[in-house]
C-alpha cells in the first residue's frame, strides 16, 4: 500500500448541526507516502455537500510543502461556522503527519 491514513481533530463551535452529533470536528486524509499528497479527505461536518466541498478543497496538496496553502484555501472558500475548527483540525492533521515523517526518517 502506498498511502497512510491520518486524522486531525478540533472542538466544534456551539450552534452547529454537527455539534449535535459530534463534540469535535475530525478531518481524515489518505496521504501518498512518497510525496505527501492528499489523495482523499473526509470530515465530520453535518451535510454531505459540506463534506464533498472540503474534500475538493484539500485534495491534491502535498503536506511536504507545509499546511499554509491548504489553510489559506479553506479560509478563503469555506465561510461557515466551522471555519476555525477546520483550520485547527488541519493543523492537528499536519502535526500527526510531521510526527509520522519524523519517526519514519529518524528511527
Amino acid at each position: 500500500m502506498n498511502t497512510i491514513f491520518i486524522a486531525g481533530h478540533a472542538r466544534l463551535p456551539s450552534g452547529m448541526a454537527a455539534k449535535n452529533i459530534y463534540e469535535t470536528l475530525t478531518i481524515t486524509a489518505e496521504i501518498d507516502k512518497k510525496y505527501g499528497v492528499i489523495v482523499a479527505a473526509s470530515c465530520t461536518l453535518a451535510t454531505h455537500h459540506s463534506q464533498v466541498f472540503v474534500e475538493s478543497l484539500l485534495r491534491g496538496y502535498s503536506l511536504q510543502d507545509g499546511i499554509e496553502t491548504p489553510i489559506k484555501v479553506v479560509k478563503e472558500h469555506y465561510l461557515g461556522k466551522a471555519g476555525n475548527a477546520l483550520v485547527s483540525s488541519l493543523k492537528d492533521l499536519f502535526k500527526q503527519y510531521e510526527q509520522h515523517v519524523h519517526v519514519k526518517y529518524h528511527n
